[in-house]
């Protein structure tokens, strides 16, 4: 992966194919990475897994 909007798509795609946990312990090291990074990662997530 090479950037945040990559991580976002991979936690998208593996939560809508069943994943039941996810764990934040390190901030991405991606130049994008926002300063809210653990909130967008959690809703997106979480979004996924209620589609």
């Amino acid at each position: 992966m090479q950037s945040f909007e990559q991580l976002k798509a991979e936690i998208k795609k593996r939560a809508a194919q069943g994943e039941i946990f996810f764990q934040m312990d390190v901030r991405p090291p991606f130049k994008d990475t926002p300063e809210d990074w653990e909130d967008i990662l959690e809703s997106v997530f979480t979004s996924a897994r209620q589609s």
